[in-house]
Parts: structure tokens; sequence; C-alpha cells
């Protein structure tokens, strides 16, 4: 694993550059295509013609939750609490579908204002009155665990629908609105869990899906729950010094099945979704060596500090046999991967992806697709009135060659 100097993943970024908001049709931004160190440029919506027949489209099917809940105390200082991930139930579907309490790990803006009296907030839901309360249960370095409680019976997905709003990106530098709670999160997106949407999947509308099954090109969907560590920057000298979050993930039995018939030919929609594949092969490749492992996690620098000779097939048939042997249906687990540009990825061979912030890991993340073009795909994409970031315009990135064998 060589240190790498974070500057050198460092570009300038013009805010104007940014996309504060959608465009009116998810499939009319552009669409670079970089292949195998050629550039070129077309709409997203010509990207069925761009992929072969009989190939596997990967996408990330989570939901973005209304994460951010205001409070206001009877001084009229607010206090805005961001939800990260359930603490109590840990489960999130279960933790979803608590009707009086739950703990969240949270992190909190303007603590200061807040002592130690519980925050209240009133709302009506379909007619439904009721108060949302909160208090600290715990404080760590990370994040603070909060309790939240209400007495109408309603689920806790509904009351933060209602007293939440969508956590859209810092870097928009604006409040969340109307348009967000539908256009900041995908067509296809079921079980919510996510803080930050898996954004190249914006793209897609269900015209372009609809083309993709005529063309005989397979999709299917995984999970990884997008943490607020998707934003956080590079701040270290050298990239291998920076600490990487933690992300839940599920694989369903059959999406393994499918993965492993299309090896070789396997597309993934956003950098969470190449995150989930790679950390499923290294998954694999620790329960064929131990098909008793207790904490299935993926750990920050693992995939550098193991040289498994175990294929992808092999691996993930360890996974089935796992599944198998326990009775379960789905992989259920935790990543901490950072993939480094020297990363030879191992199940996917090419990426569907948006245009990232400077010094974050998600640049890096590209480096591994195009090497050192990185800079001419960015630079292209500047020179070209490319849209950036979250709401911004797309690629597919096509490298020269991936290690599946």
């Amino acid at each position: 694993m060589n240190q790498i100097k974070t500057d050198e993943f460092d570009y300038e970024l013009p805010d104007e550059r940014i996309a504060k908001f959608p465009l009116q049709q998810r499939d009319s931004s552009k669409l670079l295509i970089y292949d195998k160190g050629k550039i070129s440029q077309q709409s997203f919506v010509d990207l069925p013609d761009l992929l072969h027949p009989d190939s596997l489209l990967v996408f990330n099917n989570t939901k973005v939750v209304h994460a951010r809940i205001i409070f206001y105390k009877n001084t009229g200082a607010q206090i805005e609490i961001f939800c990260l991930e359930p603490a109590a139930p840990n489960n999130y579907e279960q933790n979803f579908a608590t009707t009086t309490e739950c703990i969240w790990h949270c992190t909190v803006g303007n603590l200061k204002k807040w002592k130690n009296k519980t925050l209240r907030k009133k709302f009506i839901y379909d007619s439904i009155e009721d108060e949302l309360t909160v208090d600290k249960i715990e404080n760590n370095d990370e994040s603070l665990q909060l309790k939240f409680r209400w007495n109408s019976g309603l689920s806790f997905a509904q009351v933060m629908d209602v007293c939440g709003k969508i956590p859209v990106p810092p870097y928009l530098k604006r409040e969340s609105q109307d348009i967000d709670s539908e256009r900041y999160q995908t067509i296809y997106c079921k079980p919510e869990g996510s803080v930050a949407a898996p954004t190249a999947g914006l793209h897609f509308s269900n015209d372009v899906l609809q083309r993709l099954k005529l063309k005989n090109i397979e999709t299917d969907e995984i999970t990884l729950h997008v943490g607020a560590g998707t934003f956080k920057p590079l701040k270290t000298e050298f990239v291998d010094e920076h600490v990487m979050h933690n992300e839940h993930f599920f694989v369903k039995k059959t999406s393994i099945q499918k993965i492993i018939k299309y090896i070789g030919n396997i597309t993934a929609v956003g950098t969470t979704s190449v995150r989930t594949l790679e950390s499923l092969y290294w998954l694999g490749c620790k329960i064929k060596q131990n098909q008793n492992i207790q904490n299935l996690n993926v750990q920050q620098f693992e995939p550098y500090q193991n040289n498994f000779q175990i294929s992808v097939e092999e691996s993930l048939q360890a996974i089935l046999d796992y599944l198998d042997n326990k009775n379960l249906y789905e992989i259920s687990a935790s990543t901490q991967i950072m993939i480094l540009p020297d990363y030879k990825p191992k199940t996917v061979n090419k990426l569907i992806t948006n245009f990232h912030q400077p010094k974050s890991t998600l640049l890096l993340l590209i480096a591994a697709f195009t090497g050192n073009d990185w800079r001419k795909v960015y630079d292209y994409a500047l020179k070209n009135d490319f849209r950036f970031l979250s709401y911004g315009d797309s690629s597919v990135l096509i490298p020269a060659s991936i290690e599946n064998s």
C-alpha cells in the first residue's frame, strides 16, 4: 500500500459548476464516456446503447430518510438533530417500525444551546396530533445517542417523514425544498436508511429502465445505507491516514447468484454499489477461511493486508454456503473499505457515477477505474460545461482491464 498525498487528488471546482438543483428530466443530463483512455460525451438517455446485452447492472436501492429534525427552544434557539444510524433497535427495519420510542446515533447543531432539558416538537400526521420528544442518552467523540419518544402509535418512519427534512448535501448551501423529497431519491428506492442519496442512480428514468430491459441488459439491486461520512473530506496529509466511515449493506442470496452468473460483465451504478460488491468479495474470502466467523465487517485496509488466492466465484459461493448453513436469505454486514487508486476491482467492470468533490475518498475510488486519467476526465468535464456533484451530470467509466478471474 503506497503512501499517497491528499493534495494529489485536489482540483479547482468553481461554485457555479456545482448543480444546486436537478434538471427537469432525470435522464436529460450529460453523460461522459471514459473508454480505456478515450473520452467522449452523449446524453444519459443514450446509456442503454452503450452497455452490452447479456450484462448486469447493479443498483443501490436504499432510500433517503428525512434525517434532519429541527427543534426550537422556548428562547427561540434552533437545535438541529441529524439522525445518522439506529442504535436501539439497531436494525433499520425494526427501528423504523417502532411505535413508541427508539434511540439513534446523531449529531447535533447548536449543541451548546441544549443543556439537559427534553426537546419537544408538536406535529400532525393525517389529522393525528402528537408530540415528539428527545433526550440525551450518551455522548462520545463521533456522535450522541438520543432517545425519541411519541404517543400516537405511528411508526418512527411516519414520525420522521412529517417532522424531518431531506438532508440535502452541505455543499448545495441551501435548505431542502419540496422538490428534494422526490428528486433526491432514485425512482427504485425501497428500504429506508440513508442520509445521503446514491446519486448515480438519480439519472435513471422509467424509460431508460425499460430500454435496458428491451436490450436484454439484466438489472439487480443491493442495499448500502449511505452515511454522512460520504461527505467527510480528506484532511490528512496522506490518504491512508484518513479514517473511513462504517456503512451497513445487505445483499440477497438471489442477487449473489446473479452476480456469479455475470462475472466479467458487471456495471455498478454508483460508488456505493462498488463498495458493496467489492466488500462482498472480501467478506466471502474471510468466510471461506472461517465458516464460523462472527464479525461480518470489512475493515478499511483489509484488501491491502490480505493476499487471498480466491476467485470471485469461489468467494461468492462461500457466502451462499454460509447463508444456506444458517438458513438465511440475505447477507447483512458492514464495510469500512477504502478503495485507493492502486486497488484492482474484483467484481465490477464498468462504473456509472457523478463527478465528485476535490480531496474526497470518492475521487480516490474513481482513480481505481481510471488511474491518473481521472484528471483528464475532470478537466474535460470542466471545459465542456458538465454539472458537478449530487445533482450534476453523469459518467460511465470503462477501465482497460479488471481483475476478476
